[in-house]
């Protein structure tokens, strides 16, 4: 019964306007020219965009599978073939690859089917019906990730369409599980199918267009990305009477440790992709700006700046350093009971190369309360890796398209401070780079994971576009 509603569900999602729009796109890409009509081809990807933007994969439960399948049907009708592997019937994941020569090693476009769930009475319109208003589409998924999902798709299908010899393979994945539960994607299919997704380089999520004021600024590409920890504070107490105040209240242990937790955070510590991003946006920035960003490299001035980034660019200041923020404080079941135990939870968002054990020692240091444990959590999934190169032929090749599309911008590296299935492929080796759109909104509310997502039309065909000539002059035969 799964399979027939999904084979239903795909024949009415491939609509007479997606047939007229892969006509009109296939028929631009025959004339000859080596290169898309990009008008031609914008129809088609809205329709795909809006299409998978109308498919709940809202994990949990996921249904993944469904965007799968709706998946494999576009590609089928360009005769790509793919695969679904799955952990789960109904969490699979999409694998198709475009064979080049065998000359380079394989690039892997990548995009997650998943989303994060939504409050309804909280959007201004159905999460789910990817509404078309204003220049924009709203969607849950319209920025995390079905942007990235349907630009590696339809970079896929003008790769095909346009015969394009390749030296390298190139692999399209549509990955299941991204939010919360690599075990069912990236995890799985590295572990169990690594030869299916194998590259030598990986484009996914987690760079931007960064435009203000309506002018672009720069784009980035993510080389790095911090390692979520988590740990537990377990204070540990006489349990009483309400009435009668103890010198050792677990709750009171416990404030106290969070408090001098909450006014330390680790040192400043830049690396390699840091230090370039903060050199690079200090020469495109005004000029008091531009003083702060290469104030920050100057160990003698840190302190100050760093004090300033605290307060009002937070972003610049977690790139800095391994920070911890207390996020949940559990204690006691009722109000006349003083409880023996009161526990904290920390959000650790760890540098690549941080030394955890050392750093949970500086902690029992600071907290300085031996009737306060300082528990790590077992590592997730993500694991630490060194950072993807700046040197290498695929950030080159970003450059070049950055220049292409965007003459007066500069492309800058950077550090994700949230964390991409690209932290696995990176522990194998592999080059991974995050791109993405320019999601530069009038509000600033309607970005990732937020009500009332959104992402402008432009943004998205703009968003093909540099994902095709970067891929093109990497991939192709030269």
């Amino acid at each position: 019964m799964a399979i027939f509603r999904s084979e239903r569900v795909v024949k009415g999602w491939l609509s007479l306007a997606v047939l007229g729009a892969l006509a009109a796109s296939s028929a631009a890409c025959a004339a000859g020219t080596g290169s898309p009509d990009w008008k031609a081809v914008e129809a088609e990807t809205i329709e795909h965009y809006t299409a998978l933007l109308r498919i709940d994969t809202s994990n949990p439960p996921g249904n993944e599978a469904r965007a799968a399948e709706y998946l494999k049907a576009v590609l089928a009708r360009d005769g790509i073939s793919s695969k679904l592997l799955a952990l789960d019937p109904a969490r699979a994941n999409l694998v198709a690859r475009l064979k080049g020569n065998g000359s380079k090693q394989p690039l892997l476009l990548m995009g997650h089917t998943d989303v994060v769930g939504v409050q309804r009475a909280k959007w201004s319109v159905d999460p789910f019906a990817a509404v078309r208003k204003g220049g924009y589409v709203y969607g849950r998924g319209a920025q995390d990730d079905k942007d990235n999902l349907t630009a590696a798709l339809m970079v896929t299908l003008l790769l095909k369409r346009l015969r394009v010899p390749l030296d390298r393979d190139v692999i399209f994945l549509a990955e299941a599980g991204e939010e919360g539960t690599m075990s069912l994607g990236i995890d799985f299919l590295v572990e169990r199918h690594w030869d299916e997704i194998r590259a030598e380089y990986a484009l996914a999520e987690g760079g931007a267009v960064v435009s203000e004021g309506g002018e672009t600024k720069y784009v980035s590409i993510t080389t790095t990305e911090k390692v979520p920890r988590r740990i537990r504070l377990v204070a540990h107490g006489t349990a009483g009477h309400g009435s009668r105040p103890t010198p050792d209240n677990a709750v009171v242990r416990l404030a106290t440790a969070v408090a001098r937790i909450g006014a330390w955070q680790p040192p400043v510590r830049l690396n390699e992709t840091t230090r370039a991003y903060f050199e690079r946006l200090a020469a495109i920035s005004p000029p008091e700006r531009a003083a702060r960003y290469k104030g920050i490299l100057d160990p003698n001035s840190q302190a100050e700046i760093d004090r300033y980034f605290f307060q009002y660019e937070p972003g610049h200041y977690s790139i800095l350093r391994t920070s911890i923020t207390p996020t949940m404080i559990q204690a006691g079941f009722r109000v006349n009971v003083i409880p023996s135990e009161a526990e904290a939870r920390l959000d650790v968002r760890a540098l690549p190369d941080e030394d955890y054990d050392r750093l949970c020692e500086e902690l029992r240091r600071k907290i300085d309360d031996r009737q306060v444990e300082v528990i790590p959590e077992p590592r997730g999934s993500r694991p630490a890796a060194q950072p993807s190169r700046m040197d290498s032929e695929m950030f080159r090749a970003l450059e070049r398209a950055q220049r292409r599309l965007y003459p007066h911008a500069v492309t800058i590296p950077g550090m994700l401070t949230g964390a991409t299935d690209m932290a696995q492929l990176r522990a194998r080796g592999v080059q991974a780079y995050g791109i993405g759109p320019d999601a530069e909104s009038d509000d600033g509310l309607s970005g990732a994971h937020s009500d009332d997502e959104r992402l402008s039309e432009k943004a998205l065909h703009r968003l093909v576009e540099f994902l095709w000539y970067a891929v093109r002059d990497v991939a192709s035969s030269k």
